[in-house]
C-alpha cells in the first residue's frame, strides 16, 4: 500500500473512530488494528493513536463551546482528579495478559449496557447541584485516569458510566466533560510516548486529522439530537466492543 492510500485509509477511519468515540467511545478498536495493519509495532501503534486522540477531544471541545455547551470549572475539577491516576498508568510497569484484560473490559462493558438500560431517577435542576465531595467519584476518577493513560481502549464507556451515575449528568453533558476530560489526561501517556520515540508522525497525522473531523460532527450531532440518541449509539457501540471482548464472534 503506497504512502497516499494509507494516508486516506487512516483519515477515513480516523474521522469514524473520533465521531464513534465523541458520542460513545471504542473508537481505538478501530484505529489500533487499522495502524498495527499497516506495519507498526503495538507500542508505536500506541503511541501513535493518543496524538489522534489528543487532536480529536481539541476539536470537540471547540465544537462543544460552538453550540455552547460548556461548564469549564466542573470539566477542569473532573479533569485534575484523573492526573494523578494518569500518571501513575503512563509509567506503570505492571502488565496483565492480553485476555485476562480482553475478559474484565467485555465484563465491563455488558454491566454498562445493563446500567443503562435502567431508568435514572428525575433530577430537579442538577447543575446546581453536582457534588464532587464523593469517595466513589475520587477513586473512580484516578481508576479512569490510570486505565486511560495506561490501555486507552474502551475508556470513554467507563467515564460515561461514572459521570451519568456519580454526578447525574444527562448524556450529553456527560459527552461535554468527557472529551475535556479524556484530552488533559492523555498528555501524561503521550509525553511517555514520545519520550520513548514510540509515534509515527507521518501516520499520526492523517489519523488526527481524521479523528478532528469526525469529533467535531459527533460533537454537534450530540448536542442537536440529545440523550436519547446518544443512549442508542452508545448501548450499540457497548454491545458489540463487548461481545468482541467475549470473544463472541
Amino acid at each position: 500500500m503506497s504512502a497516499l492510500e494509507s494516508s486516506i485509509l487512516l483519515f477515513v477511519i480516523g474521522s469514524a473512530a473520533g465521531f464513534l468515540n465523541v458520542f460513545a467511545g471504542g473508537g481505538s478498536s478501530l484505529t489500533l488494528p487499522a495502524l498495527i495493519f499497516l506495519g507498526l509495532d503495538a507500542s508505536v501503534a500506541n503511541g501513535t493513536n493518543r496524538i489522534a486522540i489528543l487532536v480529536q477531544n481539541l476539536s470537540a471541545v471547540h465544537s462543544f463551546k460552538q453550540e455552547k455547551f460548556f461548564e469549564s470549572k466542573l470539566s477542569v475539577k473532573l479533569a485534575l482528579l484523573t492526573l494523578p491516576g494518569a500518571i501513575v498508568g503512563a509509567v506503570a510497569a505492571v502488565k496483565i495478559s492480553d485476555e485476562t484484560f480482553e475478559t474484565i473490559l467485555g465484563t465491563v462493558m455488558i454491566g454498562v449496557i445493563i446500567s443503562l438500560l435502567i431508568p435514572m431517577p428525575k433530577q430537579d435542576d442538577v447543575s446546581s447541584r453536582t457534588k464532587l465531595k464523593t469517595i466513589p467519584m475520587y477513586l473512580s476518577m484516578f481508576v479512569i485516569g490510570f486505565y486511560g493513560a495506561f490501555i486507552q481502549v474502551g475508556v470513554g464507556f467507563l467515564l460515561m458510566a461514572a459521570l451519568h451515575y456519580l454526578l447525574k449528568l444527562d448524556l450529553v453533558r456527560v459527552n461535554m466533560h468527557k472529551v475535556f476530560i479524556v484530552l488533559i489526561f492523555t498528555v501524561p501517556a503521550l509525553i511517555l510516548f514520545i519520550l520513548t520515540n514510540n509515534i509515527n508522525w507521518q501516520m499520526a497525522i492523517s489519523l488526527s486529522l481524521g479523528n478532528a473531523v469526525g469529533a467535531w460532527w459527533s460533537a454537534k450531532v450530540s448536542v442537536r439530537k440529545g440523550e436519547k440518541f446518544i443512549k442508542m449509539i452508545l448501548i450499540v457501540a457497548v454491545l458489540i466492543m463487548a461481545l468482541k471482548l467475549l470473544k463472541v464472534f
